[in-house]
């Protein structure tokens, strides 16, 4: 039987379904809320769309033109239907096309969207490909399968091995930051949207017909599915990520051959080498010390150009993150280099699951990051310091289990406050 056959029934399979993979409408407006206030008209590209369950709420929230694209030209046809069915067909333009080569030219859109889709080219592929297309302050939110659990098991590696190669948050999370974005919101998806795409399918597989030529390898492929999440949904599931592109400067973690360079970054930016020394006594302190939150900027030569670390901190015993120091070679300071490097340092505490944020510093720098006075929120140092001077960003909203915790901030012992 050719792949042909076994194509057609797979998608004679998922014809009509509400989703085409893990979703939900409170997902795709959570998302959408990351991305922030959009242009008057915004011009909106829903890649992947399938029948279009995201373009159709992205275009009656917004009012967008929405530019949907797929290859399965059934499922744009069921997206022409809905689209007029609900007074939306002149707003949402569907198109047959590959979105590993879009025709379009560079900043034709403000929103490029792809909620389950990007799989199909690959995470990194979309990141660098669909970047171009944003118009200046455009937005890209896109959403991947990753690892949940530190350890999955064997059964779960074997099933996406052969098929997808899985990376955690965090790891994606560099690949963000790597390709040159700054990561505005990261939501793991509820187990809720799994099961609004597999009940669904499920209930399929159950009525369908294994005579039809090519249904029973679809269906074996669909039950196989089925019972990797039933049994091994722990492991791994969707991610949503809300991002912009950032200054050009690129930025990585730090590594053991950084040290010396790390070091003297800070001594050249700062009267003394008091900074570079207490960085170099926070990364002896295991109980302060968070990996792979110590964050460079690289100069075109490929030297460290900026740094900028997080260490753990305490607000009345709750764990927070301390922003502390960041610095920039002389040389490079107002280029951009200082920026780059607090994003992606903040981006990469967002992606751990650090929920709060707190640096010392010049309130007009730490602002355009979001941080608002500590004061505001309840929280002040242990000793005396302008109000405006000490601040805090959320990096999670505050919900239901966690809120932002009150009191004094207790620092680790290198500070020596």
């Amino acid at each position: 039987m050719n792949d042909n056959v076994v194509r057609d029934a797979f998608f004679a399979l998922h014809h009509g379904l509400p989703r085409q993979g893990p979703g939900s409408d409170s997902t795709t407006l959570r998302l959408l809320s990351f991305v922030g206030p959009l242009p008057e008209h915004p011009r909106v590209l829903d890649l992947g769309c399938g029948p279009g369950r995201s373009a159709l709420l992205l275009a009656a929230e917004t009012g967008c033109e929405v530019t949907a694209v797929d290859l399965h030209e059934p499922f744009l046809d069921e997206l022409r239907a809905t689209a007029q069915a609900r007074g939306l067909a002149d707003r949402i333009h569907p198109i047959n096309a590959d979105m590993g080569e879009l025709p379009y030219p560079d900043g034709s859109f403000d929103l490029i969207w792809a909620e389950s889709s990007a799989y199909s080219i690959g995470f990194d592929t979309a990141l660098r490909r669909w970047k171009r297309l944003l118009a200046p302050g455009g937005s890209l939110v896109l959403t991947e399968c990753e690892w949940t659990a530190a350890d999955p098991s064997p059964e779960a590696r074997a099933f996406w091995e052969p098929h997808y190669a899985l990376r955690t948050t965090e790891e994606n999370v560099r690949a963000c930051t790597g390709a040159g974005y700054s990561v505005l919101g990261v939501h793991r998806q509820p187990e809720s949207d799994w099961d609004a795409y597999y009940g669904p399918l499920a209930q399929r597989a159950d009525a369908a017909d294994p005579q039809v030529p090519g249904m029973t390898e679809a269906l074996a492929g669909a039950r196989a599915e089925l019972a990797m999440r039933r049994d091994h949904g722990e492991d791994y599931g969707y991610t949503g990520y809300a991002l912009r592109p950032a200054a050009s400067w690129p930025t990585r973690p730090e590594s053991a051959a950084d040290v010396t360079a790390v070091h003297a970054v800070n001594a050249a930016a700062f009267p003394t080498e008091a900074e570079a020394d207490l960085v170099d006594a926070l990364r002896a302190d295991t109980g302060a010390w968070l990996p792979g939150l110590s964050y460079v900027a690289e100069a075109p030569d490929g030297t460290v150009a900026a740094h900028a670390l997080i260490t753990r901190c305490l607000v009345d015993g709750a764990p927070a993150a301390a922003l502390a120091p960041v610095a920039v070679l002389p040389r490079h300071q107002r280029t951009g280099a200082g920026s780059a490097v607090v994003r992606a340092v903040l981006d990469a505490a967002r992606a751990r699951g650090e929920r709060l944020a707190l640096v010392l510093g010049q309130p007009e720098f730490y602002q355009r990051f979001g941080f608002m006075p500590a004061v505001g929120y309840g929280i002040r140092p242990g000793f005396e310091v302008p109000d405006e001077a000490m601040t805090a960003l959320v990096l999670g909203a505050a919900d239901g289990s966690w809120q932002v915790p009150q009191g004094t901030i207790t620092y680790p012992a290198a500070f020596g406050v």
